[in-house]
């Protein structure tokens, strides 16, 4: 089967609707998701608690509920979803190799590319805790899977190592299931879920919470019998002496999410080794030519909300691509400076004569541009979050506080930004400073 599109999405989640829906109304006629599950919705359909939905819908959703709105939309707008489908490669020039047990070998070739791939877990191989290898260790995914898609228990006494959100959330929906989850146990000195998690999930059901603490080992022949955790001091060493000994028959990990992007590095696609995610401008444009990408394929979001709304950036710019409507650019590099771990976007466009020249007045960059960025460390008081060039500062924003597990989110006007840059700026850079 060959096939040719305007513009094709890899992946159905809330990022891949997103785009495929944006896409449309921006003019693209054929818009073809690719998913390789065998429905639309991604992650969203396991999580059944509320939460989502604050930022656009001003409304608290269950993810199913949220996911149905953008299911139903793309719909309506005749989005062509191909399910149970997995891509195998693409290629810088935007042609896309896939497989399904239908049709076999597929191959695609697309006016533009949004990678919508989003996250996985990280295992127990990957963080490495010594120990046996009995039955009964899962990712909190998995466990959210089992409990809420497959209706099955997966154990009765559990340890959960990491305040991740879905790790937290998976502590409340368990007790409410009937098990026993003991403690969570967090390797760094703060929370890494969201506060409200914290509250909602674990002090509403009195399930303990230890900070600078980890397993040290899992024990167990056939099934997981205990596990010895031990604190760390503010290098993350283990402190001798502080071992704790727990029985228990689950250990439950949330311990971070990747992006997923195996594929974007098939394309040549540049990534941060910050985020694990594709180097992306404020248009969602990756380094490959009408390659764009969006959602937690970029960076790991704290709110589906924003995760919609880069896919709404994307699937509109790659829509503009498809039609031909691409501009010379000149780029300026934006760093993560002081307090700050990481910043999307990782460059932007700056307007100079050759974009005027080509577009006259009509000029095609937006007025605003979306800055989404995490901190090294807890904030307790007021900050400022300001982007800078060199000494010059170009930008301001205060905050009550800020903690890494929380999304500093600004939307900072082009115009404004740009007319104090100063001519010799090579870079900008975030930093935060004491309000």
């Amino acid at each position: 089967m060959n096939k040719t599109c305007d513009v094709i999405i890899i992946g159905a989640g809330p990022a891949g609707l997103a785009a495929a829906i944006e896409a449309k109304k921006n003019g693209a006629k054929n818009v073809l998701i690719i998913e390789r599950n065998d429905e639309p919705g991604g992650i969203l359909l396991q999580c059944i608690h509320n939460g989502f939905g604050s930022v656009l819908f001003k409304k608290d959703l269950p993810g199913p509920a949220y996911a149905s709105n953008f299911i139903e939309e793309a719909k309506q707008l005749g989005i062509e979803m191909l399910f149970d489908t997995m891509v195998l490669d693409i290629t810088p020039g935007r042609k896309i190799y896939a497989t399904n047990s239908r049709e076999g070998f597929l191959e695609f070739d697309a006016g533009s590319i949004v990678l919508a791939m989003g996250c996985r877990e990280r295992t127990r191989g990957q963080i490495r805790i010594p120990g046996t290898r009995p039955a009964g260790v899962f990712t909190a995914g998995m466990v959210q899977r089992l409990v809420n898609i497959d209706g099955l228990m997966p154990g009765n006494n559990f340890v959960i190592l990491g305040s991740g959100d879905i790790g937290m959330i998976m502590a409340r929906r368990l007790t409410l299931e009937g098990a026993k989850v003991i403690k969570v146990v967090e390797l760094m000195p703060y929370l890494t879920g969201l506060r409200r998690n914290y509250v909602q999930c674990l002090q509403d059901f009195n399930i303990p919470l230890n900070l600078s603490t980890t397993i040290k080992r899992i024990i167990g022949k056939d099934r997981v019998e205990a596990v010895e955790t031990i604190r760390v001091d503010e290098y993350l060493n283990p402190i001798t002496g502080t071992e704790e000994m727990i029985k228990c028959d689950s250990v439950l990990l949330s311990v971070g999410l990747i992006p997923e992007n195996e594929l974007s590095k098939k394309a040549g696609v540049l990534l941060d080794p910050l985020t694990g995610g594709p180097i992306v401008d404020e248009n969602m444009a990756t380094s490959v030519e009408g390659i764009y990408s969006a959602g937690n394929v970029v960076t790991i979001y704290d709110l589906v909300d924003y995760v919609s709304k880069a896919g709404f950036i994307a699937g509109r710019n790659a829509a503009m691509y498809a039609a031909g409507q691409s501009r010379p650019v000149k780029y300026m590099e934006v760093k993560p400076g002081e307090g700050v771990r990481t910043v999307i976007p990782q460059k932007i466009t700056i307007e100079d004569e050759t974009i005027r020249q080509a577009h006259g007045e009509d000029s095609p960059l937006s007025a605003e541009i979306l800055f989404e960025l995490r901190v090294t460390k807890e904030f307790p008081a007021r900050i400022s979050v300001d982007i800078m060039a060199g000494d010059t500062a170009l930008f301001s924003h205060k905050e009550k506080y800020a903690r890494p597990a929380e999304m500093i989110t600004m939307k900072v006007d082009r115009d404004a930004l740009t007319a104090k840059l100063p001519k010799d700026a090579k870079e900008l850079v975030v930093k935060i400073s004491k309000a």
